[in-house]
């Protein structure tokens, strides 16, 4: 590990002019359990880090009926999953926060350094020169790709780790992304990118830019919501594929619903067609079948992951019988 200067912004304008001045060399600090194992692993050198711990504002929670739950970027996972808001009428996220890491990590990590955090991929984090790390390749083609991506993937087919991202997505939520210049607010679902978009990035956020806040708006009393984490540890471990919904059901209809799906793809994976037809859908276990059939359609697996197709369907129709059962 390189020596490196520790810089302790008193705002968030200080932190992003900081940040911006030499991007590629001071990195910003939060919750620290990404970051360090970077260093640590060399993946990443920096000449500064950016402690955003002591700014005011972004270690708070909250709730309004108009305006949903306004999340500060700084809160610890372990905080959020314990929230009473959280705990009462965000189901799906509760789950997946507590699905999340460890104990010990969920009590240092920040859901704003989780939604941010680098991809897993063995390659990317060993000593191979990948394409994400300005080289010309990527191993896990003809590698090890059995927790690789099977669809979004090309030229690079890490898969994002995050779980809160993936019930977050079915929420609707958003965030707050602010810089020296101002704030602007942007849909969850457009903050990450493929790696076709941008193959060094995971998402949009540019030099001197800083996630504040995140978003989530206000649901209906019969709004259901869930996640599974299919994983093959019982221990710690990140998911082989993930599954969140969200439904408003009234009767035996599905008024309205959204499926978000980790662990297939570089980003936090939504698939419109098939929220589509989560919208009046009847609740019968024949309909839940028809439509996880249709799940990751145009999926590209490697030699090594097909497996995660039926096992991302299954999951999907278990958890739409789970949750409307009652």
């Amino acid at each position: 590990m390189r020596y490196f200067d520790y810089i302790q912004p008193e705002n968030i304008k200080q932190a992003s002019e900081s940040a911006g001045r030499d991007w590629r060399k001071a990195l910003l600090y939060a919750g620290g359990t990404d970051l360090l194992g970077l260093i640590k692993n060399e993946v990443e050198s920096p000449a500064a880090l950016i402690n955003l711990k002591a700014i005011p504002g972004l270690n708070g929670i909250e709730y309004s009926e108009r305006e949903g739950l306004t999340i500060g970027a700084l809160v610890k996972l372990s905080q959020l999953s314990a929230h009473e808001v959280v705990r009462e009428k965000y189901s799906v996220l509760e789950q997946a926060l507590k699905e999340t890491a460890s104990p010990q990590l969920r009590n240092m990590g920040t859901i704003g350094g989780n939604l941010c955090q680098r991809p897993r991929c063995w390659y990317f984090r060993g000593d191979f020169h990948c394409l994400r790390k300005g080289g010309d390749i990527c191993y896990a083609v003809d590698g090890e790709n059995k927790y690789h991506c099977v669809i979004g993937g090309g030229p690079c087919f890490i898969v994002h780790p995050s779980d809160p991202a993936v019930a977050l997505l079915t929420l609707d939520a958003g965030v707050t992304i602010a810089s020296a210049k101002g704030t602007k607010r942007v849909a969850l679902k457009d903050f990450f990118v493929l790696p076709e978009d941008d193959i060094y990035r995971e998402n949009i956020l540019q030099p001197g830019e800083i996630v504040t806040h995140i978003h989530v708006p206000p649901v209906s009393e019969k709004t259901v919501s869930g996640y599974i984490k299919f994983r093959e540890r019982g221990a710690w471990d990140f998911a082989v594929v993930s599954v969140a919904a969200t439904l408003r059901i009234n009767g035996d209809t599905i008024i309205d619903g959204k499926a978000a799906f980790g662990g297939v793809a570089p980003k936090p994976w939504q698939e419109e067609k098939i929220n589509q037809k989560l919208k009046g859908l009847s609740v019968k276990p024949g309909n839940f079948e028809s439509l996880s059939a249709e799940v990751l359609k145009e999926a590209e697996p490697l030699n090594q992951n097909a497996f995660k197709l039926p096992l991302v369907r299954n999951l999907l129709k278990r958890l739409l019988v789970q949750l409307t059962a009652s």
